[in-house]
């Protein structure tokens, strides 16, 4: 391909909005161009690369015994009202009404209209197990899209959906699907890990995500080192503490600490380690009619609440932050100077594995600018009515494998397998009969990759200050031939032109820049698109009989004899 046959479209600067280096190097290489908030088009160079990562999930998918199908974009809502998701999914629910005044949406995920074709077509036991895909457009209104395709509006999917007759049926196509991402993402040349995840909004029992490893990825993943174990830091257990609670040694103190309402301050103001601070949390569950339940939640001043860990509370599966008004009313105190000591009876405490074993605790004394020091359960306060993990893990703690300590890495999910159980099938009627005649629920498993957000996530893997450095599989060219006066040097341009055709006869995808741009310009523009190898053709260099091989990470080039470069290139490309 000639680059003045081809459409290339190159920034200096990217524009102000873009804040990840895949946003900023996608529209500066002009692989995408923003159409509006969350919504991008794809042009020619960057659709080629999107394409070959389409192609690999295409081909691993068959190769695991998935069939591709295609379903509509729009659906009509009395699917998702049968899961109930029509009102659960939330204001990411894009929803439209045609001219008859009925109500569909854009599918964000395609469980339910998979069901509904294979409630209508499964009759036997015989018939199952079946595996369906398809790569399409989805669309998922997100509140602020932001960092490019990685987190927009409208994205490229693939999703597969398994129907099995029972859950270990259910199991052996989930480690089939996750063995053929595994194969995908290893093709793709990413660095990548599978984790254990929870299953949020689309539900089931068990899930992996697989997380790109990138130092900006959004996702935080806890690994042992020494062992298999690797989870989402949402999912990841905090293993309670080994010791017990020490006895009480100092007694409790009413401090004075004026205008410091956050357990940084406090410690700082006391000058004691912020892990001897306790944090108050207060959250609401609202129940039918106008009752509403608080909680009184307890964790370390140096952990982080895990509000999915929280959620999955008894009561406290819909929670949301209690207001300012109901904290009052129930403790007598604003935030940010609260704690157990003195609460109602009837106020729900639960507390966090760490802070169940504490003793001798800071923590608010429930009047503003005062805090309690040496603080301990039973002596103090009630002991807790519920004793949870409920926090975030930290590099350090020890692996709930019991086989070392976490350490934590960034990552950004790719890919995501689930393994459903009968939350949609048993919803949706989708029934068979076994071998006995018994009508018994269709187990089923489902399977996304995030086709345009690879993409991304590769580049956010694999940059430098010059540009994108794609992974071999998925760069749209191949290698790069830089011809240095093409228009100006009749030598240099046959060569450039003799090489071209030889290297794209022999199946290479290369790409001639024949712009006759400026040395500077030329070696910009193909290190930002990011071609794995170039090929300079100088004026100097040939009178040698020479022309200069460089890779893309490659600090310098090595000079070629003419007759040997196409051989040296298939060489590199492992062409025989």
């Amino acid at each position: 391909m000639r680059i003045s046959k081809f459409y290339v479209s190159t920034l200096k600067e990217a524009p102000a909005e873009a804040d990840v280096a895949s946003q900023k190097l996608m529209l500066r290489a002009g692989l995408i161009k923003k159409l509006s908030s969350g919504i991008y088009s794809w042009m020619p160079l960057g659709l080629i690369t999107l394409r070959k990562v389409e192609q690999i999930v295409r081909e691993e998918m068959n190769r695991a015994g998935a069939l591709e199908c295609y379903l509509p974009h729009v659906i009509p809502a009395e699917l998702w009202q049968e899961t109930g998701r029509w009102d659960k999914f939330g204001p990411q629910l894009l929803k439209i009404r045609d001219r008859q005044e009925r109500d569909f949406l854009f599918g964000p995920t395609h469980e339910e209209p998979m069901t509904d074709i294979v409630r209508k077509d499964i009759r036997s036991y015989r018939q199952l197990p079946v595996n369906l895909y398809q790569i399409q457009v989805k669309f998922r209104d997100e509140i602020r899209p932001r960092f490019g395709v990685m987190r927009g509006r409208e994205f490229l999917m693939k999703d597969a959906y398994s129907f099995d007759t029972d859950r270990d049926a259910l199991m052996t196509s989930y480690r089939g699907m996750y063995d053929a991402y595994e194969r995908i993402f290893t093709r793709l040349g990413l660095r990548f890990r599978a984790v254990e995840a929870d299953t949020g909004a689309i539900g089931g029992f068990a899930s992996h995500e697989f997380q790109v490893l990138a130092d900006s990825g959004e996702d935080a993943i806890a690994w042992c080192p020494l062992s298999q174990y690797a989870a989402n830091v949402e999912f990841a257990e905090a293993v309670a503490p080994a010791s017990p609670r020490p006895a009480a040694a100092v007694p409790m103190q009413k401090r004075p600490t004026p205008g410091k309402s956050t357990c940084e301050e406090v410690a700082a103001l006391l000058g004691l380690p912020l892990a001897r601070t306790v944090k108050c949390i207060m959250l609401a569950a609202d129940a039918e009619g106008p009752s509403v339940r608080v909680f009184m939640l307890l964790i370390r001043g140096d952990h982080m609440l895990n509000e999915v860990k929280a959620s999955k509370l008894p009561g406290l599966e819909n929670f949301r932050w209690a207001s300012d008004a109901e904290i009052v009313a129930l403790t007598g105190c604003k935030p940010g100077y609260l704690g157990p000591v003195g609460i109602p009876k009837d106020l729900m405490l639960i507390v966090d594995r760490a802070v169940a074993v504490m003793s001798d605790f800071v923590c608010g004394a429930n009047e503003p600018d005062f805090h309690l020091s040496g603080v301990n359960f039973v002596r103090d306060c009630r002991e807790p009515d519920r004793v949870a993990d409920l926090r975030n893990v930290v590099a350090g703690d020890p692996s709930p494998d019991g086989k070392g300590t976490l350490e934590i890495l960034r990552g950004i999910e790719v890919g995501h397998v689930f393994a459903l159980g009968d939350v949609y099938s048993k919803a949706m009627g989708a029934t068979y009969l076994d071998a006995g005649g018994q009508s018994q629920v269709i187990q089923m498993g489902c399977y996304g990759i995030g086709v345009t957000r690879v993409v991304a996530a590769a580049i956010e893997q694999n940059h430098d200050e010059r540009g994108i450095v794609w992974p071999a599989a998925m760069a749209p060219f191949a290698v790069a031939i830089a011809p240095i006066g093409y228009d100006r040097n009749e030598a240099v341009g046959a060569l450039a032109d003799r090489l071209h055709d030889e290297l794209t006869a022999a199946g290479i995808e290369a790409l001639l820049d024949d712009r006759g741009e400026r040395p500077g310009v030329m070696f910009a523009d193909l290190e930002l698109i990011g071609i794995p190898h170039r090929i300079t053709i100088g004026d100097r260099g040939l009178k040698e009989g020479k022309v200069e091989y460089q890779a893309r990470r490659d600090a310098a080039a090595t000079p070629v004899l003419v007759a040997e470069i196409a051989a040296f290139i298939k060489g590199k490309l492992g062409i025989e």
